[in-house]
């Protein structure tokens, strides 16, 4: 969205064929994703990324240039890392949440756990519907950095479904961020309908 050269790298835990070690040699955590500036600095967490990037370059849009808006569209980037990507990673790694990880705490204890923590993050996501709403993105007429994070982020753990059922006007905002032009080719290369 703010046009600047780059070049991307698939590095990923999951994929064997991935340049793993090029990552864990600027981010030795291996998160994804991870930002190399052309200084050399490193900056990590999806929101952080966004947050730099649309203050280094304002007419990319990824921040709102008004400033109240601009310090709402940041509030909405950290309250999805805060609390819904962060639901994910117990829905995920359910075995992560216990304090005895030598204990076998049983599938049904793990899917307990998941169903918990699944529902708080539809809950969330409701809350969050209701705090920004989309009209027609969440930051104005276009989509921008909080836009393309709640696309990403709602994707998993059966957000978009609880999403389409109850909020209505924030699912429609998704699938219109899904589809634009500046989102559209990246996302149709990491899902197949993006």
């Amino acid at each position: 969205m703010a046009g600047l050269p780059f070049r991307s790298v698939r590095a990923a835990t999951w994929e064997a064929d991935s340049a793993l070690d090029e990552l864990r040699r600027v981010n030795p955590l291996g998160q994804i994703p991870t930002l190399v500036a052309p200084d050399g600095g490193v900056l990590t967490e999806s929101a952080a990324i966004i947050i730099s990037l649309g203050l280094e370059h304002p007419a990319a849009g990824l921040l709102p240039a008004e400033a109240a808006t601009r310090a709402q569209a940041i509030r909405g980037l950290v309250y999805l890392a805060a609390n819904c990507y962060s639901a994910i990673g117990v829905i995920d790694y359910p075995e992560r949440w216990y304090a005895d990880t030598d204990a076998d705490t049983g599938e049904a204890d793990r899917e307990r756990l998941r169903q918990g923590a699944r529902q708080r993050l539809h809950q969330h996501w409701t809350w969050f519907a209701d705090q920004f709403p989309a009209t027609p993105f969440l930051a104005g007429a276009a989509p921008g950095g909080l836009d393309v994070m709640a696309a990403v982020v709602s994707r998993w753990s059966g957000a978009r479904a609880h999403l389409r059922d109850h909020r209505p006007a924030l699912y429609a905002s998704l699938l219109a961020t899904d589809a634009h032009p500046s989102v559209a080719a990246v996302f149709a290369g990491h899902w197949a309908q993006a």
